[in-house]
């Protein structure tokens, strides 16, 4: 059984952002000459690093809620600007869109068990019968979807 973790993806307004940011990155990487490896590096290196490798996810929290998430492929060690360690999650390049899930604001990372990770979204047109995602959001947070 994998496990998985969440992560606020702040300043990002919504899923289609955070994959320009994440384009942008790796345009980024491409012209320096380094290998295009999508990283999202954080200070610490996961305590479950093995079962995250074994088909676990990071879910993204996107204005409120659990919107998407990416395959976490592997663990790149780096040493940033001071001479800190750190690690790199390299991720999946696909954005998977799950089901919306209310997620309350929180520092860091949180692990996530599978049994309570939301599950992918159908497909963006049936999953709330053609309604917009934002008013479904606004529909769940109110107790209403």
């Amino acid at each position: 059984m994998s496990i998985h973790l969440v992560k606020l993806a702040v300043g990002v307004r919504d899923v289609a952002h955070l994959g320009e940011i994440q384009a942008r990155r790796l345009e980024r990487a491409r012209r320096r000459g380094e290998e295009p490896r999508l990283r999202h590096v954080t200070r610490n290196r996961p305590r479950r690093a093995g079962e995250l490798t074994a088909g676990g996810s990071i879910y993204w929290v996107i204005k409120g809620f659990i919107r998407v998430r990416q395959g976490i492929a592997a663990f790149d060690e780096l040493t940033d600007a001071e001479g800190r360690p750190s690690c790199a999650l390299v991720l999946d390049k696909n954005l998977v869109r799950t089901e919306l899930m209310a997620f309350r604001p929180f520092q860091g990372w949180r692990y996530l068990a599978d049994e309570k990770a939301p599950p992918d979204a159908r497909t963006s047109g049936d999953a709330f019968h053609g309604m917009p995602l934002d008013m479904a959001a606004e529909l769940r947070a109110l107790g209403l979807l």
